[in-house]
Order: C-alpha cells, then structure tokens, then sequence
C-alpha cells in the first residue's frame, strides 16, 4: 500500500513527466487550507529532492501567502489512467518572482507563458505512493487556453493591476506581496 521515500526516485519522477495535472497544498498557521489543481506545463523535477513550479495569475495567491508565513507545502499527483498510483511530495517552498537574483536562470527552464507570476522552489523532506485504486479512469483531451488567452489580452501592466486589486492577500487578509 503506502511506501515512503526520502527522495524522488527515477521511477517517480517518470511518472510525474507523465501527468497532467497535479494539486496544491498549503496552509497558513490559523487559516483555511488552500487545495488547488494546477496543469499546463509548469512542473519541473530538478533533482531527487528538489521541484519547481511555475505559477501563473489566477483569482488568489494563496500559496505566496501562505509560504511567508510557514513554509509547508504539499504536491500530490494521481495517475487518471495507467496503473493505479498517488504520489505526495512533503518539503518545503520559498517564492521566487521576477528580480529576485535566480529568476532569470529558472524561467528559461518552463516555456514562455503568459500571465507568469512566481515561480516556487521546493525542498522535499519525503515523497509518499499510495495505492490509489479507487481513482477513476479519465480521458485527457488537451490543454484549456482561456487563462493564456485572458493573460494576453491583458497585457503585463493589465496583469500588474489584476494582481493590486486581487492578488496582495489570501482570502485570510494574509500579505502575499507579490508587488513587492
């Protein structure tokens, strides 16, 4: 059933390559847990314990938020067809956005996209399989564009106000500072 792992193995991180879609986990000390899927092509495995993750604009930034005040954070991939398998990584994420000194190395590694917001760097301390038998078989029919296309039509100033007027704090009133 359950195995846990202190790292990503090769076979793990094949199967990870292999999905197209993958969750979010992060929680502020007093707060709700925020639970998000994320897709597009916008996960990288580094190393055996380390993972990065391109976040693009979306409604909130909880994870920014959450991140500055407790660094904890949870990925979780499932296998929707294939043999049955969920995978956990538990480690800890630290925001990078642009300016910040490794950006400009790090964004060359994820295809141009609009609307990018942070990337975060993840330090794993364990990865976790679970059976994941009860997971239904579900069929990928490709890539949604309205949030690129959204992203586009705004433009980086339209983005920049988006993210004043909707992204500065986590549905808790927690700072994310993304303008900062």
């Amino acid at each position: 059933m359950s195995k846990f792992y202190t790292k990503i193995t090769s076979r793990l991180q094949k199967f990870i390559e292999a999905q197209k879609i993958f969750f979010v986990a992060t929680a502020p000390n007093d707060g709700r847990i925020n639970l998000s899927p994320k897709g597009m092509d916008s996960f990288r495995v580094m190393n055996e314990n380390r993972v990065l993750w391109l976040n693009v604009t979306g409604s909130g930034n909880e994870t920014a938020a959450h991140l500055l005040e407790n660094d904890r954070i949870t990925i979780m991939f499932c296998a929707f067809d294939g043999a049955p398998n969920i995978l956990r990584l538990y480690g800890k994420g630290k925001e990078i956005k642009e300016g910040d000194a490794s950006w400009n190395d790090l964004i060359t590694l994820f295809p141009e996209t609009p609307g990018t917001r942070q990337i975060f760097d993840i330090t794993l301390d364990s990865a976790q399989t679970s059976c994941g038998m009860s997971i239904p078989f579900y069929d990928y029919k490709g890539e949604r564009n309205e949030l690129n296309d959204w992203a586009t039509e705004q433009g980086k100033e339209g983005i920049k106000k988006y993210w004043e007027d909707k992204n500065q704090t986590s549905i808790d009133g927690l700072p994310s500072q993304i303008l900062k």
